[in-house]
């Protein structure tokens, strides 16, 4: 290409009195382009990261939605497992090697598979994938309740604490369908103003969100509802069968007890009112009001 005077357009010359570059002598095309591509990463670099992870896979119709949730607000990195791993809460991986793939990338978005579990999958991505630390971890949208006591059974929550640990800003959504095909645009419109509050506000330290969606349409929701956390509890049953040669094995079922059927102030009632609850849950697990009564032990 023969040299000549290229006219810099006005971004362009916005970014000369950013670097103190003489723009508009620039005669070589190369370095046009190389100012095309700093002022690229320098835009870049203002954008909030966000990683995106979940329980259900990598292919799950939940964790398309919450990418398509969060696209808009940042660049995104999804790493999650390639094959479904609901109730694993915290679980991690410790006897056998861990591997990821990129699956798929376009715009902002980077999707990457995992062997792990959901948690495995943060503390991957913090180690190996990320460029930097993310401005926000996003979990789901998972099939089916994490409410009340499942946010201790929660493969979602598992990964959304794993961020809290880590002093990031983190929300887990699930929505009330195990329907593989479930109709997410409520979630999707909602969570998109849960999700524009943090980035803005943030949180408390030490407190992540538990957002549980009703399984209902859009013009259905009522809102948003801050609550707290139903007191219940999962009633298990093991069904015994049979396989081919006669052995036995089982074959877990169970149902939720809700204990405070009558309380209006829970993440149960709002989703059974058809609005959508929106829980703090806190990291620490201490129970600080009991401390002074244990202390008796110390002296016994």
């Amino acid at each position: 290409m023969n040299n000549q005077r290229i006219s810099c357009p006005y971004f362009l010359r916005m970014l000369h009195k950013k670097i103190g570059i003489d723009i508009e002598n620039c005669i070589h095309f190369h370095i046009f382009a190389d100012l095309l591509k700093f002022e690229r990463k320098s835009l870049e670099k203002n954008r909030p990261l966000i990683l995106v992870t979940n329980d259900d896979g990598i292919e799950a119709k939940g964790i398309r939605s919450l990418i398509e949730m969060v696209s808009p607000y940042g660049d995104v990195i999804t790493v999650a497992p390639f094959h479904v791993h609901s109730g694993k809460s915290h679980a991690i991986t410790v006897e056998i090697p861990i591997r990821y793939n990129l699956v798929r990338e376009w715009d902002n978005v980077k999707v990457y598979g995992c062997t792990g579990t959901p948690v495995d999958s943060v503390k991957l991505a913090f180690s190996a994938i990320l460029p930097r630390r993310p401005d926000l971890i996003v979990s789901g949208i998972n099939h089916g309740s994490n409410a009340s006591v499942s946010v201790v059974y929660s493969g979602t929550m598992g990964a959304v604490i794993e961020g809290c640990i880590n002093g990031i800003p983190s929300i887990g959504f699930s929505l009330l369908d195990f329907d593989p095909n479930a109709d997410f645009t409520a979630s999707v419109h909602y969570g998109q103003k849960v999700i524009a509050h943090v980035l803005k506000a943030g949180l408390p330290e030490s407190t992540c969100l538990n957002v549980n969606i009703p399984p209902v349409p859009m013009d259905q929701v009522k809102g948003l509802r801050v609550c707290r956390q139903a007191k219940g509890v999962w009633r298990e049953e093991f069904e015994k069968r049979l396989d081919p040669r006669r052995g036995e094995y089982f074959w877990l079922k169970g149902y939720f007890v809700n204990h405070e059927n009558g309380a209006t102030d829970t993440d149960e009632w709002a989703l059974e009112n058809n609005y959508i609850s929106v829980v703090p849950v806190q990291v620490d697990f201490t129970n600080y009001g009991a401390i002074e009564s244990l202390k008796r032990i110390q002296h016994e």
